[in-house]
C-alpha cells in the first residue's frame, strides 16, 4: 500500500527537520514548481513533495475520471499520503487550485494539519450576483471550448498571463513545457474540474489557521478573490505581495519565502 501511493504521487522527501511541511503544485504544474523555496525550509522541516494523478511524474494509469470529477479525489489523495506516510500536524503549502484541494482535505480531517499556506487561492472563477471571481461565465465556456479543441495553442496563450512576467519570458516558457507535458486527455478534464468548480462554501468549514499569499495584479486570482478567501475562513490572515502573476513561488521566490516564514514565526510567538 505504501509503496503504491509513494509510486502513484512519486513522493519525495528531503530536509532535516522533524515536522512535516507539505508542498502542493497547481494546474499544470509538478513538484519542480518549488525548487526555490523548499531550500529554504530543509533545515527545519520534513519536507513532502509530490505530484497529483496525472501531473509530473505520477502514476498517470491511476487516473480515474469519475474520482476526480471534482477536487474530493485529490484532497483524498492528501489524506492518504499523511496517513501512509503517518503524518501529523502538517504545514501544507498549496498553490492555485491546490489551495481548494488543501482545503477540502482540512475540513475533512483537520487532525492531520497544523497550518495551511495559500498561494493564489480561489474557490471560484467564475462571477456570481455580488461575488467577483475575475471571470464571466463566457469567459470560462469560451476558454473550457479553445482547451478542447486546441489544447496546445491554449498553453501557448494562457502561460505568459499565468506568469505575469512578461519581462521574464523564461518563467512563461517553464509553464508552457509544463502543461505539454501533460496528457491532453487529462490536462482538458482537470481544467473543467478546476475552472467550473465552486467551493465558497468549503470556506468556512476549516478550522486549521491558514495564511493567503496575494499576488498583484494576479489575473487568474485577483485581490478580491483573495480577500474573499481571507473573509470568509475563520482563522485565516492575509498579505499581499508585490509580485505580478499567478506564480510568486516561481517569480518571486524571495517574497514569498519572507511571507511564509514572517507568518511562522508569529504562530510559535
Amino acid at each position: 500500500m505504501e509503496k503504491d501511493i509513494i509510486s502513484r504521487n512519486y513522493i519525495n522527501r528531503l530536509g532535516n527537520g522533524n515536522e512535516p511541511m507539505m508542498f502542493s503544485h497547481g494546474y499544470g504544474c509538478d513538484q519542480n514548481m518549488w525548487r526555490f523555496i523548499t531550500p529554504a525550509f530543509e533545515k527545519d522541516y520534513d519536507i513532502i513533495l509530490f505530484d497529483h494523478v496525472g501531473s509530473g511524474n505520477s502514476d498517470e494509469q491511476a487516473y480515474n475520471v469519475e474520482k476526480y470529477n471534482d477536487l474530493n479525489g485529490y484532497a483524498d489523495d492528501i489524506i492518504e499520503i499523511c496517513e501512509v506516510l503517518k503524518l501529523e500536524k502538517v504545514t501544507y503549502v498549496g498553490h492555485s487550485v491546490s489551495s481548494i484541494i488543501g482545503i477540502l482535505a482540512a475540513a475533512k480531517r483537520p487532525e492531520l494539519f497544523k497550518k495551511l499556506i495559500l498561494i493564489g487561492p480561489s474557490p471560484c472563477y467564475i462571477n456570481n450576483d455580488e461575488y467577483y471571481g475575475g471571470f464571466s461565465k463566457m469567459d470560462i465556456d469560451e476558454l473550457i471550448e479553445t482547451l478542447e479543441s486546441n489544447y496546445l495553442g491554449w498553453s501557448s496563450s494562457i502561460t505568459p498571463v499565468i506568469a505575469g512576467t512578461p519581462g521574464k519570458p523564461e518563467f512563461s516558457e517553464e509553464l508552457h513545457n509544463s502543461f505539454c507535458r501533460m496528457n491532453p486527455k487529462i490536462a482538458k478534464h482537470f481544467a473543467r474540474v478546476t475552472f467550473l468548480g465552486d467551493n465558497r462554501e468549503d470556506l468556512s468549514k476549516v478550522t486549521v489557521p491558514a495564511l493567503i499569499i496575494q499576488s498583484h495584479p494576479d489575473i487568474i486570482a485577483p485581490v478580491e478573490v483573495g480577500k474573499f478567501v481571507y473573509k470568509e475562513m475563520p482563522k485565516s490572515s492575509y498579505t499581499q505581495l508585490e509580485s505580478p502573476g499567478h506564480c510568486p513561488h516561481l517569480t518571486e521566490p524571495e517574497q514569498t519565502i519572507r511571507a511564509m516564514k514572517s507568518y511562522l514565526k508569529k504562530l510559535k510567538i
